[in-house]
């Protein structure tokens, strides 16, 4: 095949002339599909002309010329899905064109009516009562009717592909839930074999060949988890279960051959049933059974064994024998009182259809196991019982697998003509045809045959027959055969369907471990698949018991089923755009009420099985998610979240939220010199200080700049390599927030970091705070390094950004630590409580948290009142709700290695080389004067900028503080006062906070200039900030409040 039509993207649906509109015949294609693309030049590069396409799935109108070619005039209609290659080569076989009857309807029919109906819907209508039967039903088949309609907007809205069930859930749920719910409909399909396996061997060993038991006929009622009969069923139904597997084996067209005769029993079976209730009420000759008051008795104890059943009236009479059974044990006194006074009479069993048994079985008789009638202690030996506790949602769960199987249709979408016509019509037809007929035969069993007999579930009063071929003309034959191979036919269906559902997933390639399973024999059978499912299903054979297998069968279909209706419902609000089914009745509330039915089906039968069918769901999910999976299928929860979203952004407003309610929403600045191999060890320690701050329960964007040009591929490249390796950094440190790169010109940097912090977020949802290093004041980078800080910073103060600059940030704790020690927040101005608010967020972190918090005051001793601005202060604190400690830190004369230090000294040499620092800036007025007292004698600091507001403006009075050799102590400019202050205040700080964890200071106020901030704004940060390892510089812009109301 063509190289460029393996790349090309190719429609297998029937292709349409653009301007007719009509269907182009078979092999005919149209001008530029026959993959031979002349519009690339002699270099090889495309000429980058584009063409307008169309297509039904994506909407999209241009498309580059390496997809379509360029003298394509074609319009292409592709499906709701894009199927892949798999999928394309699967379709391209020669397909069997079933139609509705034969591809649909009938193999769903046959599914569904399995042996269930059988052998438990009498036993259910003598236990809940005509009345409960009908709501149960009802719940049942609505349940599976509303999934049918759901199913069948689904198959209306695109192609359906090989793949069936699971190629419509995967392609709408995505890889993740997708792969999740194959895996459950996958076990539903291999535990459904055992259950019809073990009905099957129910049937044989009580109705057909009793005299097969392993223990004799008399452990017929052992039904217990290690009774005897118990394990009848685990040997029997293993040798069934490997019968089935050789005739599987043999290929699908061997198990389609025993299908119509499988169906054509059932269907008599159910015209047998129906003729005997109308033939009994006729004649009246229906068996009779023997009574105790209103219990039944079985016939093995008053009957001689080889007489007929006929004869039962005969025998059921007070005898000697029947007497001593009853009282030989002198310790059960309440039996043999029980026999003495009761009434033993025989009355017919199948009177046939009447008004009179049907409002005799019109009250739910639910009992617990042993007893023979509610709270009646049943003498298990003597008089017939109940083997399990029932309850309504008891008998619902054992019930509900006798509707299942409506997925049978879409599992042979592969061999239908018209699927998106079949399916719906074939599924629908065959779940109401199937649900009137469990309402006819519950009635039909409710007004012909009595309660009690109606409650025997084994046929213990009718010398072990089933009651419901009791009932049947012309013989009871033709019921026990054709529930038994109902059992056998639906058990071949589902061991024939599950291997290739597992094939279809292993092929998806969503879960590595099942790529062996992928394989398939030269006749396209799944062998190992098969194999592996014989080996489930006899895992649940070892459960014993029908009814046991049904109550865990129920959750693998429920939770497909609930999918499926959520699948549909989510599209449908959402509104997606190739979310168009063409079925007439389809509406989501549809959709919703079938997947609350499903849920309430779950949690009300059994809660603890839905449990754990949910987590099966969720590890499955996380397990595709961890392993990467990335297939381009819709994705129904990706939709959901998206919307959600949206209409969040859409209801935060998009101004300014009340001062009290201000939360740090981090802009992390990162610089561009790392790469996804290489571990940038500052900008990841500035990633987990954001995470150490998250208690907040803000936003962090992390932003890495690049210089570079935008229209490079080797810089788009490297930018993207850098945001993968700091999405994986934001992994690692548990941030939660969102990897950007940005490319910029040297040229444009104050134009490009404007606009970055000027258009960063979306709606009401957007950063407020700027976390950044301090740049390096030595080594390769400084120059570029600065500049950009200076630009982040004095674009962060115009834009009004709360700054935090990190100081030493490799010295900064890992996630990992715990550290103990002071956290000291050295108040030198009235910044609204950011200090404050920084400080408690970080102690809500499990690393600072063992650290006590530390407010500190500078003041004068002799000047007084240190004493008042102290309490005064602590009341403060305590209003703001904030566990941390005052101390008011004297200021003393500076000494004299402070007073002369000789200001030629260059003070970039002092600074530790690994220490960064970062700064923030403050509110537009700058620093205030601490008021926490009346005193007008207070202490006044003025920690400012190394010039003021003004000075930032005259070049005549600006100072260079990098250049100092000409300035000496005497000197009357501003900048030696300003060096003195921050000297003093370095020493003051070093002396009180030398052994702190971690020191919080006020920012400085920021220069208006950007060659001041270069020039000697961050050697004043330096100087004031030397020899302390971990600092946070904080500056705010004004609009954060620490609130001490509510």
């Amino acid at each position: 095949m063509d190289r460029d039509v393996e790349k090309r993207r190719v429609s297998i649906i029937t292709q349409i002339d653009p301007h007719s509109f009509k269907q182009l015949p078979d092999g005919l294609q149209l001008s530029g599909t026959d993959g031979e693309n002349k519009e690339h030049d002699a270099s090889g590069h495309r000429r980058g002309s584009r063409k307008l396409t169309t297509t039904l799935n994506h909407l999209a109108l241009f498309k580059d010329d390496d997809i379509i070619p360029s003298n394509s005039h074609a319009t292409f209609f592709s499906p709701y899905v894009t199927p892949g290659p798999g999928e394309r080569a699967q379709s391209e076989k020669k397909k069997a064109n079933l139609g509705v009857m034969l591809g649909v309807y009938l193999p769903t029919i046959q599914h569904i009516l399995g042996v269930t109906m059988f052998i438990r819907l009498f036993w259910v209508v003598g236990i809940a009562g005509v009345p409960h039967t009908m709501i149960l039903l009802f719940l049942c088949c609505s349940c599976t009717l509303l999934t049918s309609i759901s199913l069948s907007a689904v198959a209306t809205n695109g192609i359906v592909e090989s793949g069936g069930s699971y190629f419509m859930i995967s392609r709408n749920l995505g890889a993740e839930f997708g792969s999740a719910v194959g895996i459950l409909f996958y076990l539903a399909n291999t535990v459904a074999t055992s259950m019809y396996l073990v009905g099957g061997v129910e049937v044989m060993l009580l109705y057909i060949f009793p005299n097969l038991t392993i223990g004799g006929e008399e452990v017929h009622g052992d039904t217990s988890v290690w009774g005897m009969m118990s394990h009848n069923y685990r040997i029997y139904g293993t040798l069934f279960l490997l019968l089935e597997v050789l005739i599987c084996a043999m290929g699908v067209r061997f198990v389609q051959l025993l299908a119509p005769i499988s169906l054509a029993c059932v269907i008599l079976s159910i015209l047998a049933c129906f003729a005997g209730g109308v033939e009994k009420a006729i004649s009246h000759n229906g068996l009779h059974v023997c009574m105790l008051n209103q219990q039944l008795l079985p016939t093995k104890i008053f009957l001689p064994e080889h007489a007929p059943l006929n004869d039962v009236c005969k025998y059921c009479i007070k005898s000697e024998g029947l007497s001593d059974d009853f009282c030989q044990n002198e310790t059960e006194t309440l039996f043999c009182s029980h026999f003495a006074a009761g009434n033993l009479k025989c009355i017919n069993a199948f009177p046939g259809f009447n008004t009179t048994i049907l409002a005799s079985n019109m009250l739910p008789m639910y009992m617990k196991a042993g007893e023979s009638m509610p709270e009646v202690k049943a003498d298990v030996g003597l008089e017939v019982y109940q083997d399990v506790d029932t309850t309504f949602f008891v008998l619902l769960a054992i019930y509900f697998p006798a509707v299942t199987g409506i997925f049978t249709g879409t599992n042979m979408s592969g061999d239908l003509k018209d699927p998106q016509k079949s399916i719906p019509f074939g599924t629908i037809c065959a779940t109401l045809s199937t649900s009137f007929i469990y309402y006819a035969l519950a009635i039909l069993f409710g007004a012909s045959i009595p309660g009690p007999v109606l409650r025997d579930k084994y046929g213990k009063s009718l010398a072990s027959s089933l009651v419901v071929a009791s009932l049947s003309w012309p013989s009871p034959w033709v019921v026990i055969i054709g529930s038994f191979l109902s059992t056998f036919g639906a058990a071949l269906q589902c061991l024939c369907s599950a291997p290739r559902l597992l094939q279809s997933i292993a092929k998806d390639d969503v879960i590595p471990m099942l790529r062996p399973f992928a394989r398939v024999t030269s006749r396209n059978e799944p062998f190992l698949g098969l194999l592996f499912t014989a080996f489930i299903a006899e895992l649940a054979i070892l459960l014993g018991a029908v009814d046991a297998i049904a109550e865990v069968l129920d959750f693998f279909f429920l939770m497909c089923y609930a999918s499926v209706n959520l699948i549909c419902a989510l599209h449908s609000l959402m509104k997606a755009p190739n979310w168009r089914p063409r079925f007439r009745y389809y509406h989501w509330s549809l959709s919703f009420l079938g997947a609350f039915l499903c849920f309430f089906i779950m949690f009300s039968s059994r809660w603890q099985y839905a449990l754990i069918s949910i987590f099966l769901t969720m590890t499955i999910y996380k397990y595709v998610e961890w392993k990467g999976a990335k297939k381009e299928w819709g994705d129904g929860i990706r939709g959901l979240a998206l919307t959600t979203a949206q209409v969040s952004l859409l209801n935060v407003e998009d101004k300014d939220p009340h001062p009290k309610n201000w939360r740090p929403q981090l802009l992390i600045m990162v610089n561009g010199h790392m790469s996804k191999d290489i571990i940038d060890m500052r900008s990841l320690s500035l990633l987990r200080l954001a995470s150490q701050l998250k208690a907040g329960r803000g936003l962090a964007m992390v932003v890495a700049l690049i210089n570079g040009d935008p229209g490079k591929k080797e810089d788009k490249k490297k930018a993207n390599d850098i945001k993968i390796g700091l999405q994986k950094d934001i992994d690692e440190t548990r941030l939660k927030g969102f990897a950007k790169t940005l490319i910029y010109f040297k040229d444009q940097v104050p134009g490009c970091i404007s606009a970055l912090f000027q258009s960063v977020g979306i709606g009401g949802l957007k950063p407020n705070t700027v976390l950044m290093n301090f740049p390096k004041t030595q080594g390769k980078h400084q120059f570029s390094e600065k500049d950009l800080f200076a630009e982040q910073l004095l674009k962060g103060s115009n834009s009004e950004y709360c700054i935090l600059i990190a100081k030493g940030i490799t010295d900064f704790p890992s996630n990992d630590e715990k550290l103990r020690g002071n956290v000291d927040i050295w108040w030198m101005a009235e910044d609204g409580g950011i200090l404050m608010l920084i400080a408690f967020l970080l102690s809500q972190n499990k690393i600072w948290k063992g650290c006590t918090l530390r407010v500190l005051l500078i003041a004068n001793s002799m000047k007084g009142n240190t004493e008042v601005m102290q309490k005064q202060f602590e009341k403060f604190v305590y209003l703001l709700r904030v566990d941390a400690k005052v101390y008011i830190v004297d200021q003393k004369k500076p000494s004299d290695s402070s007073e002369n230090l000789p200001l030629n000294t260059d003070f970039n040499s002092t600074f530790d080389d690994k220490s960064t620092q970062k700064s923030a800036t403050n509110s537009k007025e700058g620093y205030n004067n601490v008021a926490f007292t009346k005193d007008k004698d207070e202490i006044q600091i003025d920690l400012g900028s190394p010039y003021d507001s003004n000075d930032s403006e005259n070049e005549e009075t600006k100072c260079d503080i990098n250049n100092t050799s000409n300035i000496t102590i005497d000197d009357n400019l501003g900048c030696s006062h300003k060096i003195r202050e921050a000297m003093m205040l370095n020493n003051i700080i070093c002396e009180t906070s030398n052994d702190s964890q971690l020191v919080l200071l006020s920012l400085p106020k920021i220069p208006k200039n950007k060659d001041q901030i270069i020039d000697s704004y961050i050697t004043y940060l330096n100087i004031l900030t030397m020899k302390l390892p971990r600092v946070l510089l904080i500056g705010g812009s004004g609009k954060e409040v620490v609130a001490i109301t509510s």
